[in-house]
């Protein structure tokens, strides 16, 4: 033995060693912490797996993620990153881009999506999925959402769901599984539609939102592989099969094949809502499912949105069953043969935490705007170290583009902050940090005037307009101040701090208050920087020196 692996094995005898550069031997879940819901996957036949995700009206939309085992993902681009290619002007904050599904065809990767309220369904492409991605090529005759392709060896098909037939709906919820061919040259369908799926696997049982459709042709079989229930806590996967596409789709008896709606949700650390999945072979010979689930702290709240999952898939007679380890989906599984967790890669789940200097010049791909910038109203170039915003008359209660740049929040328990220097004398000019559900759920740290000088105020967004909190004069006349969340499955608590003390203002906030169960929609919580002069110009400006986050979830600690 040298020298060198002598002093590894007795540092890692006595303990000197960090946990994270330990050899594990699980993968956990999510493999994709925060609101990344809606995963489809796919390979290019060469070894390497592409992950996307909805984004509904964040900007740039449709991450790309990167892996080569299924374990360690990097985000490499995303699909929506020039402002001219979808316009999100207007949508709220959890409309616009569903569910998308990406494939790969003989050297080419395609993007199919929906924009809900806008101008429906399109399809994208690129040699590269990080990028460029085309502009879009609408689909006008594909009426519904969550579409996808399916290359077979001499047709190509899209496949979404739609309205009942005749339109005519039997009951809440009643949709249908459709199919059209497809022209993979010239991007557009074939013929007429055909109903794969009349509301659910039994319609007497009345089953609901039938969506997210896959094709995949494997063992003689097609399968087509469906979500059921709605995507919350009814939520299920469903898989159907036949040995000529033109046939009737046969549902598989044991169906479903994935899901947790049947069980106690007061168990210990619940996984719910499981479902929108897409399988997957990895390179060993095994095979994988992916798919969006929710980790309620209390009943179905939940802050951190739906976020993405995995787990095995075994065969039984020739169906894909998701492989749980009994009923429960469990919050790690073993690494696949020959993985290596690598952890240079930017942290996307477990317990992690990391800080950002904007020493960069251009900005990190996991940070979010919401919808279009149609101006440059941020620089990374104007002061060194700094992130710098022009205050603008914008606000987060529209539905345009303010001057908020963000990142999601990942755990139940943990704290983000900011450091900036912002200098105002008038009381419409505010900038700090931002815990950002939607347009009418937020919690808002910011620096501003009042009443002949600088104050610190805490706002809570609503329906009615920004309320204010509390509020408490600034003692330094300094242009430095920071700001901090602490958040748990109990309570927010905003701190800001000049000096060398965190000093806390309006005490324990509502945490539920940016749940999705309350808030609405189907995107989770986002803690970022903000600035705005409230409807009027403004030439002031914010600089941002750094952005820290931590996240440390019980379940993850050893």
């Amino acid at each position: 033995m040298t020298s060198k692996g002598f002093l590894f094995v007795f540092a890692l005898c006595l303990g000197f060693l960090p946990a994270q550069s330990q050899q594990q031997d699980y993968f956990q879940n999510p493999i994709l912490a925060g609101w990344y819901p809606d995963p489809a996957i796919t390979d290019d036949g060469n070894g390497n797996f592409y992950m996307v995700h909805s984004t509904f009206a964040f900007y740039p939309g449709i991450p790309v993620f990167h892996s080569t085992d299924l374990v360690n993902w990097k985000q490499v681009g995303n699909v929506i990153d020039r402002p001219d290619q979808v316009d999100l002007e207007g949508f709220g904050t959890s409309r616009a881009i569903f569910a998308p599904d990406i494939s790969y065809d003989n050297g080419t990767f395609y993007l199919t999506c929906t924009v809900v309220d806008g101008k429906g369904n399109f399809v994208m492409t690129a040699e590269d999925p990080a990028g460029p991605w085309s502009d879009p090529v609408w689909l006008p005759e594909v009426l519904g959402i969550d579409p996808g392709l399916f290359f077979d060896e001499e047709k190509s098909y899209i496949v979404y769901n739609s309205d009942p037939p005749n339109n005519e709906s039997l009951y809440d919820g009643h949709r249908t599984i459709r199919m059209m061919e497809f022209d993979k040259e010239n991007l557009k369908t074939v013929g007429e539609n055909r109903i794969l799926v009349n509301g659910g696997v039994d319609i007497s049982t009345k089953p609901v939102w039938a969506e997210g459709p896959r094709i995949y042709k494997l063992n003689g079989y097609y399968y087509l592989m469906t979500a059921e229930g709605g995507t919350a806590v009814n939520h299920s996967e469903m898989i159907y099969r036949n040995r000529d596409i033109d046939d009737e789709f046969v549902p598989y008896e044991e169906n479903p094949i994935l899901t947790q709606r049947h069980l106690d949700p007061n168990r210990d650390n619940p996984i719910t809502s499981a479902g929108h999945a897409d399988i997957v072979q990895h390179p060993n010979g095994d095979w994988y499912g992916i798919f969006l689930a929710v980790r309620p702290y209390e009943g179905d709240f939940y802050n951190t949105g739906r976020e993405t999952f995995m787990t095995p898939v075994k065969w039984e007679n020739d169906w894909p069953i998701f492989d749980l380890g009994g009923e429960e989906i469990k919050y790690e599984y073993p690494l696949p043969e020959g993985v290596i967790i690598n952890e240079d890669l930017f942290p996307l789940n477990g317990n992690f935490e990391f800080q950002k200097d904007f020493n960069e010049k251009e900005l990190d791909l996991h940070w979010l705007f919401l919808r279009n910038p149609k101006e440059k109203w941020y620089d990374l170039n104007e002061r060194d170290g700094y992130l710098v915003m022009k205050t603008r008359s914008e606000t987060v209660s529209g539905t345009s583009n303010p001057s908020f740049i963000a990142h999601r929040q990942q755990h139940l328990k943990g704290d983000a902050s900011v450091s900036m220097e912002f200098e105002t004398k008038r009381s419409n000019e505010k900038a700090g940090l931002i815990a950002f559900q939607n347009e009418t759920h937020f919690y808002f740290i910011a620096k501003s005037y009042e009443g002949n000088s600088p104050v610190v105020q805490l706002f809570k967004g609503n329906r009615n307009g920004d309320e204010l909190l509390a509020s408490e004069k600034l003692s330094s006349t300094g242009k430095g101040i920071e700001f901090k969340v602490e958040f748990d499955e109990n309570k927010y608590r905003f701190y800001h701090k000049t000096t060398s003390d965190w000093k806390n203002l309006g005490g324990d906030l509502d945490v539920k208050y940016l749940s999705t169960r309350v808030a609405g929609g189907f995107v989770g919580a986002n803690f970022g920087m903000y600035s705005t002069s409230s409807g009027e110009n403004s030439q002031n400006k914010a600089a941002f020196d750094w952005f820290k986050y931590s996240g440390e979830d019980e379940v993850y600690k050893k």
